[in-house]
């Protein structure tokens, strides 16, 4: 295995790892855009309605993490967002997709009742019904914040929480995906 290096959706440069045949050539284009799928936080998914999103973590709490930051990326820039201002999230569910839209949806709602706006997600805890976070961001200042898509809530359509792995040679990476549409 070589590494290369990738920038990643915050602008860091961060390790990409990928097979190589004897020639030194990619194996696979699928092998390779999947990791390369791992490496990056999310993307957004276009649908008729609504707006949604694919988020990706070396494990679930990261995975978890990324999806709170693409939604807030989706509402708003936040390169001019700070995070001085921290708040304790704690959420249960059934089971891991049942708690991920209750994660998001508790964002959700702590960001329209303390107008606030949310930029970085520290996860201390989660199992397979419960979370527990630091989310970070600052108030809204209308002068300085504009907002850019208004979320109402996350939703169970096409909601997935699934373990993928990538194959390279000689080795296997797990990573995780997670998907959630939300209503706006």
């Amino acid at each position: 295995m070589s590494a290369d290096l990738a920038a990643s959706d915050s602008g860091e440069e961060s390790p990409l790892r990928y097979a190589q045949n004897d020639v030194g050539e990619l194996c696979g284009s699928f092998w390779y855009n999947r990791v390369l799928e791992m490496a990056k936080r999310f993307e957004v998914i276009d649908h008729t309605a609504d707006i949604g999103i694919a988020a990706y973590g070396a494990d679930l709490k990261e995975a978890f993490a990324n999806a709170a930051y693409a939604l807030f990326s989706l509402m708003i820039d936040l390169k001019g967002v700070g995070d001085a201002n921290c708040y304790d999230v704690e959420v249960t569910a059934e089971d891991r997709a049942e708690l991920l839209v209750a994660w998001l949806n508790e964002l959700i709602y702590l960001s329209e009742v303390e107008n606030v706006l949310f930029k970085r997600f520290e996860i201390g805890e989660l199992d397979e019904t419960r979370l527990r976070a630091s989310c970070c961001g600052e108030k809204i200042d209308p002068a300085r914040h504009k907002m850019k898509v208004g979320v109402k809530a996350a939703t169970y359509h096409m909601l997935q929480v699934k373990e993928e792995c990538v194959e390279g040679v000689g080795e296997s990476e797990r990573g995780f995906r997670v998907q959630v549409l939300f209503d706006i």
